[in-house]
């Protein structure tokens, strides 16, 4: 596995492993050990995660995560650090990295921000560049609910055009917390909204950003 999916990866499980299975995140209805189940339903049971986007097979997806929550806390963990199975098509580097690097940064901060006192991770630069790198690829599909248009901006005046729409508001924010921002978790990013008063509340307040 490649080296920042690997650490997020990492990262994630000891985190999953210091708040125990009890503990709140920021994906609603679930706790640590539901978003255990969903990291390990994903790399384990294609046939189930499509029910992430595909809604006639959200039933599947129900049950695999039902199953899999009910195993020991400690098996999950163990499944998440091991990785995909052999034959997983995450095994592949290329795969990997673009698909879970971001994956594993995000549910990281799920629970870390869930819980009282934190404090935004120290990123080098360099991941912050590869974290911008999949902004720009994702930005369009992850953008493409929003209810007003949506340009993100980096504080270097690097930008993306999520939403083309107006009124447009413009988030700007470090590419980590901007993918937090994309991926729905609006009151958790730590990003400035310009524009039109009633479309940032629009923006902000909405449910359309993210899977």
């Amino acid at each position: 596995m490649s080296t920042f999916a690997r650490r997020e990866r990492l990262l994630l499980a000891d985190l999953l492993e210091a708040v125990g299975p009890e503990a709140p995140t920021l994906c609603e209805g679930w706790r640590t050990r539901d978003l255990a189940a969903h990291v390990v339903v994903r790399e384990r049971r294609p046939d189930a995660a499509g029910g992430l986007l595909i809604k006639q097979l959200a039933s599947r997806l129900d049950k695999a995560m039902e199953e899999f929550a009910a195993k020991p806390y400690e098996e999950l963990l163990q499944l998440i650090r091991t990785g995909p199975p052999r034959f997983s098509p995450f095994q592949l580097k290329q795969i990997d990295e673009a698909s879970n690097t971001v994956e594993f940064y995000v549910h990281t901060e799920d629970v870390r921000r869930a819980r009282p006192g934190w404090t935004p991770r120290e990123l080098d630069p360099v991941f912050q560049d590869a974290l911008w790198s999949r902004l720009e690829r994702i930005a369009r599909l992850m953008g493409r609910g929003a209810p007003t248009g949506l340009v993100l901006r980096r504080p270097d005046g690097r930008t993306v055009v999520a939403n083309r729409g107006t009124p447009v508001v413009t988030a700007t924010g470090e590419a980590s917390e901007l993918l937090l921002f994309l991926h729905g978790r609006q009151d958790a990013a730590r990003v400035e909204l310009a524009g039109d008063e009633d479309a940032i509340e629009k923006l902000h307040a909405g449910k359309q950003l993210g899977f």
